[in-house]
């Protein structure tokens, strides 16, 4: 019997696993996988910006966690030799509409404790960025960039080393609980017995929760991001990451221009809705997850709501023309022909049966088992300082 089986290996389970073990080397730890290998899904298919903590509410867990996070891992990148680099950010503006909301996010990094922040006029701008345009933007010079899958395969390593188990090929299907422990039955035919849980499953995090007799809310609805990429012979458009102004109604970013640490350059992602939980193309489909979709309320209050924004997402992203011109609003010397098809993401995004898209990380659970129900963007720059929020009320819960 093992003392604390983690569900999840993506960055946030993995990081979760390392923390326990480092805190109690004596703990017998285990990861369950259900994929070949660690960082399969969200922490192998996001942008690998490392945020420097500009958008969240101040007080929020997101602010703090964030700021705590991009530092721990600037230092585990270090630590372990993995490439990591500052790469700056203009958060542009290019309506005088914009302008509030602009002078706010620069309220929030500040009282956020971010560092090297300081606003620009047009033309500085065009010093920190010659091909891009805007009438002003918000410079943050500590945004970075890493290879988050190669970070999770790192930390992997680590929780190997100290002795923990990393199981993979064990999707949990089934969970019983016991008097004094928990077996969970997975696909494989395995079971595999624990003392307590914790349940860092990202994409289905809503799901294993409800095995464990857990709140079905919020439910876990997946949004697909599509990127395009910069031909090479035409990088030299951009320096670093440019984003633009977000809408305060959306939990996304909107589409952008992010470096990458292997040289490549990413333009998006947009935010569509997805067929599948772990749907990367518009014609993956999977029944169960589009049905549980459809017949969300949650989802049918967003769309009354939004569905004009919805409409034209999807329009972007079956039309790259349109796509590309809405990074045209930045860079205008982009062109369609500058561009190649690229990667996707899927976004897990918590939603309440309201329709509202929960902004902030979410954990909920009882005396023996802790879930992360809601984790997004800045999840992976976070998740060395969740991994220690997390040992910290798993401590709290489990021993009360």
């Amino acid at each position: 019997m093992y003392d604390v089986a983690v569900i999840g290996g993506g960055i946030l389970g993995v990081a979760t696993a390392r923390e326990l073990i480092q805190r109690q080397p004596r703990l017998r730890v285990v990861l369950l996988e259900k994929e070949r290998d660690v960082a399969v899904h969200q922490s192998g298919h996001n942008s690998g910006v490392i945020h420097s903590g500009i958008y969240y509410a101040a007080g929020s867990l997101k602010a703090r966690l964030c700021t705590q996070g991009a530092r721990a891992m600037r230092n585990y990148c270090e630590s372990k030799a993995i490439a990591c680099r500052d790469a700056g950010k203009l958060i542009v503006a290019v309506r005088n509409e914009e302008l509030p909301a602009l002078d706010e996010l620069h309220r929030r990094g500040i009282a956020n404790g971010v560092e090297g922040l300081r606003m620009l006029e047009a033309g500085e701008i065009r010093e920190i960025e010659p091909h891009c345009r805007g009438i002003r933007a918000l410079h943050s010079l500590r945004t970075g960039i890493v290879d988050y899958a190669a970070v999770t395969r790192s930390l992997a390593d680590d929780v190997r080393a100290a002795g923990g188990e990393i199981c993979t090929g064990h999707a949990v299907m089934r969970v019983r609980t016991g008097a004094r422990e928990i077996a969970l039955r997975c696909a494989n035919g395995a079971e595999v017995v624990a003392r307590r849980v914790i349940a860092c499953a990202g994409l289905h995090a809503d799901r294993i929760a409800r095995l464990t007799g857990d709140d079905p809310e919020p439910r876990i609805v997946p949004f697909r991001g599509d990127y395009l990429l910069v031909k090479p012979e035409r990088r030299q458009l951009v320096r670093g990451c440019i984003y633009p102004v977000p809408d305060a109604r959306f939990p996304f970013l909107g589409v952008h221009f992010t470096p990458r640490i292997d040289g490549a350059f990413w333009l998006g992602p947009n935010a569509v809705l997805a067929f599948a939980r772990e749907g990367y193309r518009l014609t993956t489909i999977a029944p169960r997850d589009l049905l549980e979709t459809l017949t969300y309320r949650g989802c049918h209050r967003l769309a009354a709501r939004h569905l004009r924004t919805g409409i034209g997402e999807l329009y972007r992203d079956v039309v790259r023309r349109a796509y590309v011109a809405a990074l045209q609003r930045y860079v205008p010397e982009l062109t369609l022909e500058d561009t190649l098809p690229g990667p996707s993401g899927v976004r897990a995004q918590a939603m309440r049966p309201d329709g509202s898209l929960v902004d902030d990380f979410v954990f909920s659970g009882s005396d023996r088992t802790l879930h992360v129900r809601n984790a997004p963007s800045p999840g992976a720059t976070s998740s060395l300082a969740i991994a220690r929020y997390i040992a910290d009320e798993a401590h709290r819960r489990f021993t009360r």
